[in-house]
This record gives C-alpha cells, sequence and structure tokens, in this order.
C-alpha cells in the first residue's frame, strides 16, 4: 500500500475505545506490544528484579482490563499516561511489599545469630531498592517519550524496503554523516537523504497516530 493510498484510510476507532471490549485479542495484543516494556522498565529502574518486572508486566495489564470499561478520558481529571502510571505505581508497590516478610526474616535470624542489628539490617536493606527514592514521575515521563518513538520505528521498520530503514537508522538514529552511509551501503548519498525525508514523514505519522489512540475514546 502506498503511503498516499494510506492517508486515505478511513480512521479507525482509537486503541482505548476498542479496548472496553476485553474480548478484542487484536486490540489488546496491540497495547501490550505497544506499553509493555515502557512497563517493565520503569518496574526495573524502581529496583525489581526481573521476574517482579515481568510479573508487575502482567498484573498492570490484568489491572486495565478490569477497569478499563469504566475509564472515561477527561483531560480535566487526568491523562490516560498518569492512570497507566497509577495503575504500574501501585503493582510496583505490591512487589516491594511482598518482599517485606523476606526483610524481617532475615533481620531475625541475623539477631539469633549474633549478628549485630546495624550490619544485618544494612545488608538486607542493601538488597532491597527504596522505591520512594525514585522520581517514578519522571522516569515515567522521559521512558513514555522514548517508548512512543521506539514502538513507531518498529511500525514502520515492518512497512519499508529493509534497505531504506537501515539508511534511515544509521543516518538518523546513529547519527552516521550522509556520506559514510551512502559509502557503506554502496547507495548514492541522494537515496539516504530521501530515506531521511520518507521515514520522518512515516516516524512522525505514527507517533501521532499512538498519541490520538490514547487522547481520544
Amino acid at each position: 500500500m502506498t503511503e498516499v493510498q494510506d492517508e486515505f484510510l478511513p480512521t479507525r476507532r482509537t486503541l482505548l475505545s476498542r479496548l472496553r471490549d476485553w474480548r478484542d485479542e487484536e486490540s489488546w495484543r496491540e497495547f501490550f506490544n505497544t506499553y509493555w516494556k515502557l512497563i517493565y522498565g520503569v518496574a526495573i529502574k524502581s529496583g525489581l528484579h526481573d521476574a517482579e518486572a515481568q510479573e508487575v508486566v502482567q498484573e498492570t495489564v490484568i489491572a486495565v482490563a478490569k477497569k478499563m470499561p469504566d475509564f472515561r478520558y477527561d483531560p480535566a481529571i487526568g491523562s490516560f499516561k498518569n492512570w497507566l502510571l497509577t495503575i504500574t505505581r501501585r503493582r510496583i508497590n505490591d512487589q516491594f511489599r511482598k518482599r517485606q516478610p523476606e526483610r524481617q526474616v532475615a533481620v531475625t535470624t541475623g539477631l539469633a545469630s549474633g549478628e549485630s542489628t546495624d550490619s544485618s539490617e544494612t545488608s538486607t536493606l542493601n538488597r532491597i531498592a527504596e522505591p520512594a527514592s525514585l522520581d517514578l514521575e519522571a522516569v515515567w515521563e522521559q521512558d513514555w517519550e522514548r517508548n512512543l518513538i521506539d514502538v513507531a520505528l518498529e511500525k514502520i521498520k515492518r512497512r519499508v524496503h529493509p534497505k531504506q530503514f537501515q539508511m534511515f537508522d544509521l543516518h538518523v538514529i546513529k547519527e552516521w554523516p550522509g556520506q559514510k552511509v551512502a559509502a557503506t551501503l554502496h547507495t548514492s548519498l541522494a537515496r539516504v537523504y530521501y530515506a531521511k525525508y520518507k521515514l520522518t514523514r512515516l516516524l512522525r505519522r505514527e507517533i501521532r497516530n499512538l498519541e490520538r489512540n490514547i487522547h481520544e475514546i
């Protein structure tokens, strides 16, 4: 399908509106593919381990599925982005709460074995990150923007010729000089610049589509 043809396709219902139907497997798959890396990455940065972060992803998606039928987008109340952050934060805190019994056992065992309270508790606390010390809102904001770009890139990568995407990746993403890209890929400088022009337009459009999916319902 050409780029021009794509512009005249009927506007699809936004992702949020389609998620109201929990039986819509394709839309839920799209939601998962769009946001799981964001949720996982923030969970890891908060101090969770891989298995815990994966559980945060699963529990967050489940919570969204349960709450989605009643969700109403209202800018005056709050955005979907902040709503998803609230759910993710709660699931992260759940994982830290699960660690508390382990911490208590470790401290008690240390006392029973004659170790000093300070060394035992410090050792335990060193293994448990303090989520309150992380500015989760700032991390979420930064990772949200990066995630939108990454998801948009994956979408356009599947729509263009591999060599064209490679030119764009080297010249725009990795910031190679155009002449170096042309020489490395045995192509003309004009083709490198055209790939930059075309894929930049596609990338901006995909980002707008992703944003529209969460700002309209």
